[in-house]
């Protein structure tokens, strides 16, 4: 398994994950699939062009309970290991570590479930770490539902910290998380 940035050659497998029923946002899930297969058909180049922005060009995100906020630096990588896997992203605020409060982490990850247990998101977040270094950041930090026990080991293992527990924002469920640093 790799990472690679999103390129037109991946496209098709990662359409077939879409479909197929998976989707990176854990709170939203099938309708952000919805609007990702949506933005894929009305303009590919576009929506893989949109996933590189470590000038944060784009325009605002949209958060789970519809509010909208500026867009950070970032860029997402796709798991490959001859077909889509899952897909890891980093975000950041150009001369701190320090996040605004909407945003739970700097990294966040998801792996389809028919290649979960494979190792695929200790070995993405390891491959991901010295891109953070390279930025300029310190640490990162990285949240989970306190329920995720897989989640929590991949961070684990990757030499994450427990920095606390706490409730999420509501745009986000209010449900139970933990925050992790990992130092770079």
């Amino acid at each position: 398994m790799e990472l690679v940035r999103p390129r037109c050659e991946h496209l098709s497998s990662y359409v077939a994950a879409l479909r197929a029923g998976w989707s990176a946002d854990n709170v939203r899930g099938a309708a952000a699939a919805q609007e990702e297969l949506a933005r894929i058909d009305a303009d590919a180049d576009a929506f893989l062009a949109a996933l590189h922005d470590p000038e944060a060009r784009g325009g605002p995100v949209t958060l789970p309970d519809g509010s909208q906020v500026a867009r950070l630096p970032g860029f997402r990588c796709w798991l490959w290991d001859g077909e889509f896997c899952g897909s890891i992203g980093l975000r950041w605020v150009n001369g701190t570590e320090e996040l605004p409060p909407h945003v739970l982490g700097h990294i966040g990850y998801a792996v389809v479930p028919w290649k979960r247990g494979r190792g695929y998101a200790t070995r993405a977040l390891r491959d991901l770490l010295p891109q953070a270094r390279a930025l300029g950041l310190r640490w990162v930090t990285l949240t989970t539902d306190a329920d995720n026990l897989p989640s929590r080991r991949v961070i684990l293992a990757a030499g994450g910290v427990l920095v606390e527990g706490f409730v999420k924002p509501a745009q986000y469920g209010s449900k139970e998380g933990l925050r992790y640093r990992i130092d770079l």
